[in-house]
C-alpha cells in the first residue's frame, strides 16, 4: 500500500502586498514571511484575511498561493476615473492598491475623483468590479483632494440623519439641561476656583481647562477639569452609535472632520469661557516639590475666567505680569518638576517637530514652518499626562476590589523588539555609540542616548532609527504599561470630544463612582473596541499627514527646476528618501540618478554603497538636491543629485 501524499501545509490570516503585486504572507515572529508571486494571489487585495497554501520555492525563497479571501479588509475606494482599452477604469489612491478597478453602471466623466464600492473579483477578470458610489469632484481641485482624503480612509464628513435630528434638538434643549444639572447640586463645584483653557489659536473646541487654588503651606489645589461628553451622549444613541464607528475627529491643514456633532464639540461640551459646563474633574493637591499629596475624582461643574490660546499665556509668562500671572507661573513650577521627574523615571524625549502649513482662501499653501513648542504647550500637556496616569491607576484599583480583569481601556506602549534593540545596537556602534542591549532596554537608556548626539552631525540619523526600532501605542484592556512615557498605568481620559476611548472611559469611572455595574454587554465589547479605536487612529494619522504632505509637494511644485538643501530621511533598495530642509517635504532620489554606478543596498547600515566609486549615501547625511518634479493628486516628489 503507497503511503498517501503528504498535504501542503495552509494558512490563515492577514496578506500584505506591495505596490508592484508582491504578496507577503508572516508565519510567526521567528519565521520568514511567505513570498506570494503576483500570479498566486487570487483576488486577494492588501490588507485581506486569506487561506494561504505553501507552494515550494520562487527565487530560493519560501513561498505560498492565495486558496480564498476570507475577509475583505476593505470594500470602499477612492480614485480617479481613466479609460484603458476602451473601458473605463479606476485608478485607486490607495497607494498600496496594486490594481485598478474595472467600472460597471454609471459614473461620471473621465478625470473625477469618485467614490466606489467594491462588488466582485472574478478569477477569470483581469480586474476586480466596482460602481461608483459618489461623485468627490475633478481631481486636482482643492475641495475635491481634501474630501477625497477623508473618505478614501472609511471616514465621511456628513453626519447621518440620525444623528443630525439628534443634535437638532440637543441644539434646543441643551443649554436648559445644563442649567437643571447645575441645580441639583450633586456635583463638585469648582466654579469659584480660579479657571482657564489654554488651547492653539484656531482651535474651536476646548475639552480641557485648569483650575488653581493656592493652599496653606505651599500647596496648590490643580483641577484637570475635562468636559462631561458622556452627560449628553449616552450608550446606543445615534450620536454615539456614529461616534463609535469614527473613534476619532481628523484634523486636516484646512478643516476638521469632528467625532461629534458641532453642537457638542464646539458648544454645550466646549469648556468656553464665562459659561457653566459640566466636567469630569481629576483635581490633584501638589505639595512645593510637585508630588501629588491628594487626590479626588468625578463629576464637576465649572466656570472659565479666560480662553488663553498658547501664544497669550505664554506672553503673561515672558512679561512677568499679567492677568492670571501667578496661577500661570504656578502651573509652570510645577509641570517642570512633574517632567524632571518624569525623565529620569525614563519617559523618552524625542521632541519631533510638528509642521504647520498656512493656506490662503481658495486652500493655495502659502507658507510652511515648524510650529515652535513652548512653555504652555508643555505645561498643559505635562497636566494631561498626569491626569490620564492617576485616573488609571485609580480605575485599575478600584476594578481589582471588584473583580474585574478586563473592566478597563489602557493606552499601551509595548517595550521594543529584542530583535529591533540588537539592529539598533549594532548600527549605533559603527558610529561610535553605545546602547546597552543586556537585559530589556530602559528609557533613560534611549535618553542618554539622544542627549549625546544632541548637536551631532549624526543626530537626525540615530533620532529616525531609533523612532523606527519602537513599537506602536494602542488600546487595550490588558495593561502593560506605556515604555515611552515609562508609565505603569496609562491612559485616554483628558479629550472625549475628539476621541471615543475617552469617553468610554468617562462612563467607567462614572460607574465606580456611584457605585453601578458596567453592563456585561458592554464589558465585552472593550477589547473589540479598543483594536476598532486603534485602527481609526491610523486611519486618521495617515489622513492628517497625506493633507500635509499634499500641501507641500503643492508648495514646491512653484519650484521645479531649483536647488534646496535637504538630508536623507530614508534609504532603500530603490534610492533615496530626501526631506527639504525648509517645507520638510519628502521625496524620492531614484537610485539611476545617482550616477555612473552600481549601488548596493546596505539594510543594517541605513546606507547605499557604490561598487567602482564607493561612494556612500546614508540615512541622515546632508545633500543638495534639484526638484525635478512634483505629482500633487499622488503627494510625491523627484529629486536629482543638484550639480
Amino acid at each position: 500500500m503507497n503511503p498517501s501524499p503528504k498535504q501542503p501545509k495552509t494558512h490563515e490570516g492577514v496578506i500584505q502586498i506591495t505596490r508592484r503585486g508582491t504578496g507577503f504572507f508572516p508565519l510567526g515572529e521567528d519565521k520568514e514571511d511567505l513570498l506570494i508571486p503576483r500570479e498566486w494571489l487570487g483576488t486577494a487585495l492588501p490588507g485581506d484575511v486569506v487561506q494561504v497554501v505553501e507552494a515550494g520555492f520562487v527565487e530560493r525563497r519560501r513561498a505560498g498561493k492565495v486558496v480564498t479571501v476570507l475577509e475583505r479588509s476593505r470594500t470602499t475606494f477612492v480614485g480617479t476615473l481613466a479609460e484603458e482599452r476602451g473601458r473605463t477604469i479606476l485608478l485607486p489612491d490607495w497607494k498600496r492598491m496594486y490594481t485598478p478597478f474595472a467600472i460597471s453602471g454609471d459614473h461620471p466623466p473621465l478625470g473625477h475623483k469618485v467614490l466606489v464600492r467594491f462588488t466582485h473579483w472574478d478569477p477569470s477578470e483581469e480586474f476586480p468590479t466596482a460602481v461608483v458610489e459618489e461623485d468627490i469632484g475633478v481631481a486636482g481641485v482643492h475641495e475635491t483632494e481634501m474630501r477625497a482624503l477623508v473618505l478614501g480612509e472609511g471616514f465621511h464628513p456628513g453626519f447621518p440623519p440620525a444623528v443630525e435630528k439628534e443634535a437638532e434638538s440637543l441644539e434646543h434643549e441643551g443649554k436648559a439641561r445644563i442649567a437643571a444639572e447645575v441645580a441639583r447640586s450633586a456635583r463638585r463645584d469648582f466654579r469659584d476656583a480660579t479657571t482657564f483653557t489654554i488651547d492653539p489659536i484656531d482651535a474651536k473646541d476646548f475639552d480641557d481647562a485648569l483650575s488653581v487654588r493656592l493652599l496653606e503651606g505651599g500647596k496648590v489645589e490643580v483641577g484637570i477639569h475635562i468636559a462631561d461628553v458622556s452627560f449628553f451622549v449616552t450608550p446606543g444613541t445615534p450620536i454615539d452609535r456614529e461616534a463609535r464607528d469614527r473613534a476619532t475627529s481628523i484634523y486636516l491643514v484646512d478643516r476638521t472632520i469632528p467625532m461629534l456633532p458641532e453642537v457638542l464639540s464646539n458648544n454645550l461640551c466646549s469648556l468656553v469661557p464665562h459659561e457653566d459646563r459640566l466636567a469630569v474633574s481629576a483635581v490633584v493637591t501638589l505639595d512645593e516639590h510637585a508630588n501629588v499629596v491628594d487626590q479626588w475624582f468625578g463629576e464637576t461643574v465649572i466656570h472659565s475666567d479666560k480662553r488663553f490660546t498658547y501664544e497669550a499665556a505664554q506672553k503673561v509668562l515672558d512679561d512677568g505680569a499679567g492677568e492670571f500671572h501667578t496661577e500661570l507661573s504656578t502651573l509652570r513650577t510645577l509641570a517642570r518638576q512633574v517632567r524632571t521627574k518624569r525623565v529620569a523615571n525614563g519617559a523618552i524625549e524625542f521632541d519631533t517637530a510638528e509642521v504647520k502649513v498656512e493656506l490662503d482662501a481658495e486652500g493655495a499653501p502659502v507658507a510652511i514652518r515648524l510650529k515652535e513648542r513652548k512653555d504652555t504647550n508643555l505645561l498643559v500637556e505635562d497636566f494631561m499626562l498626569m491626569a490620564n496616569v492617576a485616573v488609571a491607576k485609580h480605575i485599575a484599583e478600584l476594578s481589582k476590589k471588584r473583580g474585574l480583569s478586563h473592566g478597563f481601556i489602557y493606552r499601551i506602549h509595548d517595550t521594543p523588539d529584542a530583535d529591533r534593540i540588537e539592529d539598533l545596537s549594532l548600527f549605533l556602534r559603527v558610529l561610535g555609540y553605545t546602547l546597552d542591549t543586556a537585559g530589556r532596554v530602559k528609557g533613560t537608556d534611549i535618553n542618554a542616548l539622544l542627549e549625546k548626539v544632541k548637536g551631532t552631525p549624526e543626530e537626525y540619523l540615530i533620532k529616525t532609527a531609533t523612532l523606527r526600532s519602537m513599537a506602536k501605542a494602542v488600546y487595550s484592556t490588558k495593561n502593560i504599561g506605556h515604555f515611552g512615557l515609562a508609565f505603569t498605568h496609562y491612559t485616554h481620559f483628558t479629550s472625549p470630544i475628539r476621541r471615543y476611548p475617552d469617553l468610554l472611559v468617562h462612563r467607567i469611572l462614572k460607574h465606580h463612582a456611584d457605585g453601578t455595574k458596567i453592563p456585561e454587554q458592554e464589558l465585552a465589547a472593550f477589547e473589540t473596541l479598543s483594536i476598532h479605536c486603534s485602527e481609526r487612529e491610523v486611519a486618521a494619522t495617515h489622513a492628517e499627514r497625506d493633507s500635509i504632505k499634499m500641501k507641500q509637494v503643492e508648495f514646491l511644485s512653484r519650484h521645479i527646476g531649483e536647488s534646496f538643501d535637504a538630508v536623507i530621511s530614508g534609504v532603500t533598495e530603490r534610492g533615496l528618501y530626501v526631506e527639504e530642509k525648509t517645507t520638510h517635504a519628502d521625496g524620492m532620489i531614484r537610485i539611476r540618478d545617482l550616477g555612473e554606478d552600481y549601488f548596493d543596498y546596505d539594510e543594517k547600515h541605513y546606507r547605499l554603497v557604490g561598487r567602482r566609486t564607493k561612494k556612500q549615501y546614508m540615512l541622515g547625511d546632508p545633500i543638495r538636491v534639484k526638484l525635478t518634479a512634483a505629482r500633487v493628486a499622488d503627494r510625491e516628489l523627484d529629486f536629482t543629485l543638484a550639480q
